[in-house]
């Protein structure tokens, strides 16, 4: 799925020192823009790594080490950033994806699946986060049918203004798919 198994840098070196100063094995769940750039290979640019969490939960050491205006943001111009104001749908760990696999000793990188990255997009839409689903549609990593029956399962229940996210994903799936290119939507 990756359009390669290669760290560009900044990353490379960001996370390389990110994992020499970790006390031990982490797991962060990345999703936004790194992830749509670094698994799915959307052209367009970005200088943060957002994560829902980590395993174990070492997010205040993660904010100190490489978050915004630590000594690593300010040497490679990138940092991890703990998001608080999105929600994955319910079962995401379950599709995580790893992303450079067994690069880092301490350090593991699992990235949202195309599906779930999508609907983390959903309650903010602003134009990137549309642009973005837009582009992991025409690159076909999103069916409209799994990215509809997941939200009203999975995202729909865990949210409020049900009727405002409806509409949002209804617009998604009018813009993004042809009517006789929507497989049950």
């Amino acid at each position: 799925m990756p359009p390669s198994e290669i760290v560009p840098e900044p990353w490379r070196s960001f996370f390389a020192e990110v994992d020499s100063r970790l006390g031990e094995g982490v797991q962060l769940h990345c999703c936004g823009g790194f992830v749509v750039t670094q698994l799915y290979g959307v052209a367009r640019t970005t200088r943060d790594v957002d994560f829902l969490s980590a395993v174990p939960n070492v997010r205040s050491e993660l904010s100190l080490i490489a978050g915004k205006g630590s000594a690593l943001h300010r040497k490679y111009r990138v940092y991890l950033d703990a998001v608080t104001v999105t929600t994955p749908p319910e079962n995401y760990e379950e599709r995580l994806v790893p992303m450079f696999a067994g690069t880092w000793r301490r350090l593991e990188l699992l990235a949202l699946e195309a599906h779930d990255l999508a609907l983390s997009k959903l309650e903010r839409n602003f134009e990137r986060d549309r642009d973005d689903v837009q582009q992991l549609a025409r690159a076909g990593y999103l069916r409209s049918e799994v990215l509809s029956e997941r939200y009203y399962t999975e995202l729909r229940p865990l949210i409020t203004h049900e009727e405002r996210h409806d509409l949002t994903l209804r617009l998604w799936l009018d813009s993004y798919w042809p009517t006789g290119a929507r497989g049950g939507t």
